[in-house]
């Protein structure tokens, strides 16, 4: 018996532009000063990349390190002050 899969991709939007872990990230984003554009979205992505040592455009593996960050105000911190160098 052969199963048929259909999958339904549904893109998100954050401010107009596609993310695969930004709109988690909302409050974050919004404490370093950071608003998502189309000139600025991928280096805000590859800062959170390098930031984790995870290879770009990987996210579920960034989206994964990233969360463990984000359980302690000192990983928080430590996202915000890499944001804030762009």
């Amino acid at each position: 018996m052969t199963v048929q899969r259909t999958y339904l991709q549904i893109s998100v939007q954050f401010n107009g532009y596609m993310s695969c872990y930004f709109r988690y990230m909302s409050n974050l984003l919004e404490e370093a000063g950071i608003t998502i554009t189309k000139e600025n979205k991928k280096d805000i992505d590859r800062v959170l990349h390098s930031l984790v040592n995870v290879e770009y455009k990987n996210c579920s593996a960034t989206w994964k390190e990233l969360k463990k960050l984000l359980q302690s105000e000192e990983g928080k911190a430590k996202i915000i002050h890499a944001l804030k160098t762009l």
